[in-house]
């Protein structure tokens, strides 16, 4: 008979189902909040933090990216893909899942579903980003691109920049009836666009967020008026952007790291002089955010691994006196650590 599994075997497993009663427990808009200040705290601590571009796997239908780093107490990682023409074959986008482990042990402390997560923690990130840079008066929101993340987009702005409405508009209609039916009763006004010119109309902060791999112009220059905030997080990847070059020359732009964004962002269009600012140095007072109210800033973001150890975090304190997880027995911890194939041979 074999032995019972060692209790340092156990490690907690949050399944999609788990993740959608945690949400629905807590709220999302309290898990939005709560959220975006745990990312805030993590990017106070940015220089504890290992730092490198995303580990990208590039083919013709899509990007698979695993996403590392350490704070020197725990680690974490993130298996992410990216496959636009996944919803043609009825399936997401983005999928995700993620583990934080103890740096002194190496040990896991959560392997977790991060499809959502990452969805919130997405938008956690706009909102953190927004709440600095956009107009301090900002009440109207475009969102541009309807998919997956438009609606935890609209409610994070919602929540944490005071937005009160949103303008839809995506190129498939479908998309945009979807977004504002699930935004019904959420607390913001929903206005379905035709296009994206009506879209932008009368908003302060423009957000884009579209799929296809490729060079695209969802914005061009003429649309952009002065005192604008615009949070592009489509483009991420080599090759996929969405806003026009000259967009980028009038703007003030931010990043998350800026090694990674040369690579994937929006600034992957420019020469490599073009000045940006990481925005972990607006936080701390290193760098000026908006300046001018008449100027136009630019959050050119692609997501970065900082921001997924961040949720993780969260999610591990989150799940204490909970039932939203279970445990898994997923590591081989004999009473002899020496002895890994004794324990093979007394389950026999």
């Amino acid at each position: 008979m074999a032995p019972p599994p060692s209790p340092l075997a156990f490690i907690p497993f949050v399944s999609v189902e788990n993740m959608m009663r945690l949400v629905h427990h807590f709220g999302i808009e309290t898990v939005l909040h709560e959220l975006t200040d745990a990312i805030e705290a993590d990017y106070l601590r940015w220089s504890l933090f290992e730092k490198a571009p995303r580990l990208a796997s590039h083919s013709q239908e899509g990007v698979i990216e695993l996403m590392p780093t350490s704070d020197g107490e725990a680690y974490a990682f993130k298996y992410v893909n990216g496959h636009p023409s996944n919803t043609a074959k009825g399936l997401q986008t983005v999928a995700a899942f993620g583990l934080l482990a103890r740096v002194d042990t190496g040990y896991p402390l959560l392997l977790t579903e991060m499809t959502l997560l990452t969805a919130l923690r997405t938008a956690a990130t706009s909102a953190m980003v927004a709440r600095r840079l956009a107009p301090k008066d900002a009440r109207v929101m475009a969102m541009i691109g309807n998919g997956a993340q438009a609606e935890f987009q609209a409610i994070a702005m919602k929540a944490i920049v005071g937005i009160e409405e949103v303008r839809l508009y995506d190129i498939d209609p479908e998309a945009t009836r979807k977004a504002a039916r699930n935004l019904q009763g959420c607390g913001i006004r929903v206005v379905s666009c035709d296009t994206s010119q009506d879209a932008i109309e009368g908003a302060q902060i423009i957000t884009t967020c579209t799929a296809d791999k490729a060079y695209a112009t969802i914005l061009s220059d003429n649309m952009v008026g002065s005192g604008i905030h615009i949070n592009a997080i489509g483009g991420d990847c080599p090759g996929k952007t969405e806003l026009h070059r000259d967009i980028l020359d009038r703007a003030a732009t931010f990043v998350e790291f800026e090694p990674q964004t040369r690579i994937e962002g929006e600034i992957q269009q420019m020469d490599p002089a073009y000045p940006v600012t990481e925005f972990w140095k607006v936080l701390s007072g290193e760098a000026e955010g908006r300046t001018d109210v008449r100027q136009i800033t630019l959050f050119d973001s692609v997501g970065f691994a900082i921001e997924d150890f961040s949720a993780l975090r969260y999610l591990v304190g989150k799940l204490e006196g909970t039932q939203f997880f279970q445990q898994l027995d997923i590591i081989a911890d004999p009473d002899d650590p020496r002895d890994l194939f004794g324990m093979l041979q007394r389950a026999a």
